[in-house]
Order: C-alpha cells, then structure tokens, then sequence
C-alpha cells in the first residue's frame, strides 16, 4: 500500500472531552508528519441506518453520522446487487446485518455486537494457536514516545506518514511527543531490552490483542479504518534460523485458519522488497480474492531480522560469553479478516457465513396463528434449542412477534446465519422440522421431514454444517482459480489486470520496473508464492532468467 499523507489541518479535541490519565486531562493534537511519505503496510460500517447511496465511491471516507439519515432495513431486493457495483453491495451489508456503524471520528467505526462476534470467534482459534505453539499475552501501552519510532529508519520513513501524535498532556505542552500505537515493534524493543540479558532468557515469545491507530484518508469498512482491532506477536530469538523459522510457523497458522475456519483459499508467499513491511527482512503475507477480483492482504508475518535489536541495543549473552543481538519477528491479522469474510462469501441476499465461525450456526424460526399452535410450537422449539446445545452447535430461536416469518428468513438470511430450521403446527404434529440451508436458497436447499428425535436431527444438523463450510471454499477456490492467469508478455499481464484478474508470471525485473507496472496498470505483486511451477523460467518484463513466478493484482 503506498504512503498515505496526514490531514492538512490538526485535529483538537475539548479539554472537557478529553482523554485523562492519572486524573489530568489529555489532549490529543493530530498533526502531519514532516518526514516525507514512503511506503508502508497496513495490518489491515453501518447499522440499519447506513445510508449506502452516498458511500458508492470505492473506498469511500467514512463521515460522521448525520441527522438526516432515515432508519430502514434493507434485505433482498433493496442491497445493491454485488455485480452492479460492489463496493455500494458491501456497504450496504454491513448496514443490514448489523456489523458495524460509524464512529463520531471520521474515519473511525463502531463494531457492532454481531460483527464483534465474528471478530472474537477470530480470536478463539488463534489464541488456542499461539498458545500452542508457545507464546503468551501480555498487553503494552497504547502510547509510544516518537524518539522511538526514530530510531529504526526505515520504520519512521513508512509510518510517519499515518502516525496520530499526542503533543498536550495536563493542559501544557509535552516535552517529547507520543504516538498513539501504530504498531508495537519499538516499545516492545524498550522492554525486551530489560527483560533479555542471557540465552536463557530465549526465545521470548508474546502475544498482545489491541487496537492501532493509522491516519488513513480513504478508508473502507473492517478493510481499512483509521483504528482497528488486531493481534500482534513479537518474538527474540538466538539465531537468524531460528527466527526464520518463527515467521514461517506464523504463517502458516493464518493460512490454516483461512482454510479451516474462514473457508478462504489464500495464497501464501514472500512479498517483494518494495511490499515488505518497514524495518523487516522479510515479510510473509497470505492473499485472498475478493469478490470483485481484488486482492486483500489478510495477514503478515515479519523477519525482523537484528534491525530493531541493533536500534535499541537489545542484546544477549551467548553461550560463549560473547553479546549478541537478538534476532526478531512479529505478525499480525486484524478485523480487515472481517471485511475479507463478507467480501468473499457473501450474495445479493447479504452475508453468508462459515459455520465454523458463525456466532449463530442455526435460527430456529417458529410460525403459528392461534394460542394454541403457539404453546404446542414453542414448546417443540425450545426441546430442539435444548438438544443442539447440548451438542456444541450455536442456536438462537426468533420467537418475536412483531414480525411475519418471511421477514424473519430474509433477515436472517442477510446475517448469513448457515441453517434455518422451520417449525409449525404441522412439523409438531409430525414430530419434524424443515431445515433450509443458506447456501443454497430456496427449494432446492430445502431438506423436509427432518424427524426431532435427537439423535437423528443433530446428526443432520452437523452433517449439513460440514457440508456448507466444505461448499463455501470450494465455491472460492474455483472463483479463484478461474481468475488467475498465467502470463509470459508485459501485455499479457496489462490485458489480464484490465480484465479485472490477478496476473501470475515469472519475474526477476528490478524496482523501478516494478514501479512502472504499479504506475501503468494499477496492480503490485502480491507476493511470490511458495508454490513455484518447476522448470526454467524467463522473466516476462526483462527476458531474464527468473528464479520465481510472482503474482499481480489490484489491490484494497
């Protein structure tokens, strides 16, 4: 992502409103940075009341809510179909479904309690990973003296550009200004400075969840807001190998979770030098198409390298006796996860989700007319909530009645919850529920006849939910595979990007050359896979020979 510039004009807060630490008021003054941009990597809202006609521009800035906003739901037939404009689609399902709302800051989002959900069942698998594979959680301070983004060069020239910087504290002006967390490399630094003295204070391996805050100017729901929620690992170790060896077990964790949980094929590779992240050697990334055909950088994984351990002077006694600098990583995946779901899963109906990490993997809508079909329907509907949770699978029952049962199906289905289960006065009679699948919509979804008895309802339940994750990233997979294309000209690759498609060919070309593509078609490399075609390559840019295929895409 290139450099973005910060707003002319600083932004000041109230004293009265203002933050306050240790009982004194804070003020945040949010001023541009002198330095001048450079690129960096982003780690990468609406309720009810989103109006989306006004947020049709591709990522659109996030306004401040306004009085004239009317309150409405939309479901099938009022969300802009995904193929008449997309980024207007997208928007318009995080209003319906609920996810996220706008902050008071522009640029900033309120995430709802449903989309929160969704982050937090993001959270669940990978805490049970990290702790896995033998990292711990802690949390550090939200702010950051600006010494010491300083002093890892090529770290201040990516950041500065997006850095929100504290320069009032208690009414009178700092004598060093703060950063409000962009990223946690340099104070993490201070502190394994303290904590590291011996080889056997390594490897050092910790975990915080947090929210940073990057001064986007054009931002875009979940995918890039000026404050986000993420994860970030920091890790010292003894060795380069060993180090190396960290940033690729990450990697991996986020590929698997893609696969496993969120149905998401990514591609996993090496960025090239001009994508990877300030202050790194290396950095790892796995890349996922949307639904429009851009790409989205849904999690990275850094060889920091000794950069930040040589900056800070973290060192370490070896075995010999002799000081060393510690050798780093870090790794990240943020709430953009979230955006990437609905971007690749979702329909004209609205969301569709993953069961594996749906907050809600079966609704159960009861339907009656008189008082007594009620009873006898909630009495039936209640057993069936008893027994599937009792069997580990989320169930919620939409008993209101406010609103008609085809109100209910659209809105749930807009929630992308994976399974519907219908039961009325007759299905109680029978002794059996209709179970409606989100994927599939309508009759054709439809399994009628299903019987309550336990045994047999929870085995289909669980069968079609397997079913539908299955479903879900093989439908993505083919989506995927059917827009790559393999290019061997620099035309081939312009005529493939102006298509709309992700470009794959061998490259071995410089820079500069890597800048004229970005200028002249809009497109990056993503990454290099680790998955390489065998044989001798030649690059389609120099004529070269090349080592690697890289694949190019535009990009969010």
């Amino acid at each position: 992502m290139g450099a973005l510039r910060l707003p002319s004009l600083a932004l000041l807060l109230s004293p009265c409103k203002s933050l306050r630490l240790v009982s004194r008021p804070l003020l945040l003054r949010l001023r541009p940075s002198t330095l001048k941009p450079a690129a960096s990597v982003s780690g990468g809202a609406g309720s009810r009341g989103l109006s989306s006609h006004s947020l049709a521009k591709e990522e659109s800035s996030l306004p401040p809510p306004s009085a004239d906003r009317k309150p409405s739901l939309s479901y099938e037939g009022s969300v802009t179909p995904r193929s008449v404009d997309f980024n207007a689609w997208y928007l318009d399902v995080i209003a319906s479904a609920e996810l996220a709302d706008y902050g008071p800051v522009r640029g900033t989002m309120v995430i709802r309690p449903y989309g929160y959900a969704i982050w937090e069942a993001i959270q669940e698998y990978l805490n049970v990973k990290f702790k896995e594979t033998g990292h711990s959680n802690m949390y550090f301070p939200q702010f950051i003296p600006y010494s010491f983004i300083e002093k890892e060069a090529s770290h201040v020239e990516g950041f500065s550009p997006e850095l929100a910087l504290v320069t009032i504290g208690g009414g009178k002006e700092l004598e060093e200004k703060l950063v409000v967390r962009p990223t946690s490399e340099t104070i993490v630094n201070h502190m394994f400075t303290q904590w590291i003295h011996s080889y056997r204070d390594l490897p050092l391996m910790i975990n915080q969840w947090a929210n940073v805050t990057r001064w986007e100017m054009r931002t875009k729901p979940f995918v890039r807001t000026l404050e986000f929620l993420w994860q970030e690992g920091h890790t010292a170790h003894a060795t380069l190998e060993e180090a190396e060896k960290e940033a690729l077990q990450m990697i991996d964790v986020y590929k698997k979770f893609a696969y496993e949980q969120a149905a998401i094929p990514v591609i996993v590779g090496r960025k090239s030098r001009a994508e990877t992240f300030a202050g790194a050697i290396r950095t790892y990334t796995i890349e996922a198409m949307m639904g429009d055909r851009k790409a989205l950088q849904a999690g990275t994984s850094h060889n920091l390298g000794q950069n930040f351990s040589r900056a800070f002077g973290t060192q370490f006694t070896d075995e010999n006796g002799q000081r060393q600098h510690v050798w780093q990583t870090s790794w990240a995946v943020s709430t953009r996860f979230v955006g990437g779901i609905i971007m690749t899963h979702g329909d004209d109906a609205g969301l569709m989700l993953p069961p594996r990490i749906a907050p809600i993997q079966v609704i159960v809508v009861p339907i009656w007319k008189t008082a007594d079909e009620k009873n006898g329907v909630m009495n039936a509907v209640s057993s069936l909530k008893d027994v599937l949770h009792k069997a580990d699978i989320r169930v919620k029952i939409d008993d209101t009645e406010q609103r008609t049962p085809g109100w209910k199906f659209n809105f749930w289905e807009m929630k992308g919850v994976p399974l519907r289960i219908e039961v009325g006065p007759r299905d109680v009679a029978n002794e059996s529920v209709v179970v409606s699948r989100r994927d599939i919509r309508g009759k054709p979804g439809k399994d009628f006849g299903i019987s309550m008895e336990p045994s047999v309802l929870v085995t289909h339940i669980k069968s079609r939910l397997e079913e539908i994750q299955t479903s879900l990233l093989q439908r993505a997979t083919s989506f995927r595979d059917s827009n790559v294309v393999d290019v061997n000209s620099y035309n081939e690759l312009k005529e493939a990007i102006a298509q709309g498609k992700w470009a794959r060919g061998p490259w071995s070309a410089s820079d500069a050359e890597e800048v004229k593509v970005k200028e002249e078609t809009g497109a990056t490399i993503r990454c290099f896979p680790f998955e390489q075609p065998q044989g001798q390559k030649k690059c389609f840019m120099t004529g070269n020979p090349a080592d690697e295929v890289a694949i190019f895409a535009k990009s969010y």
